[in-house]
């Protein structure tokens, strides 16, 4: 008699846990992916320009059959690697806002999209950086052709 109620307890207790189960899995798989991405960049950003641009290949055919959160991260990761020939930034930005949840509901918060939010939100600094850069640099243009022109006004006033 007192082995029914045991097992039924036990029996709920398993079945409260096997949801819990694939997802720990999954979170240690997502959370090696992570680990390996970050030493895949590390180790293209040591190739040279040509074997980059092969890794660079393989990983857009790599998104272009499977456009999951591993291929989108692998090539922005790829295409936001400094000093390469085909660094783009803009790009990686807008293949990583869908797993980083910048266009709407929040996603669940595993390894990858934390990763992916991460890579988001440096990556959109530096093009922030980028661009502030840039309109400085204009701003310096703009005064620098004032300061020509106030010069040539007081030459041409002398002769």
């Amino acid at each position: 008699m007192r082995r029914v109620p045991v097992c039924l307890a036990l029996g709920l207790a398993l079945a409260g846990c096997a949801n819990l189960l694939p997802y720990s899995l999954v979170e240690g798989d997502e959370s090696r992916q992570v680990i390996e991405l970050i030493g895949y960049a590390q180790r293209v950003a040591a190739l040279q320009p040509e074997e980059q641009r092969r890794e660079l290949n393989t990983s857009t055919q790599i998104f272009s059959k499977d456009p999951g959160i591993y291929g989108r991260v692998r090539l922005a990761l790829l295409l936001a690697l400094p000093g390469t020939a085909f660094n783009d930034d803009a790009r990686a930005v807008s293949l990583l806002e869908p797993p980083a949840g910048a266009g709407g509901a929040p996603l669940p918060a595993g390894p990858m999209q934390q990763f992916a939010g991460l890579l988001y939100a440096q990556i959109g600094e530096r093009l922030r950086e980028q661009r502030r850069t840039a309109q400085l640099k204009d701003q310096l243009d703009a005064l620098r052709n004032i300061e020509r022109q106030i010069i040539d006004r007081e030459q041409g006033r002398t002769k």
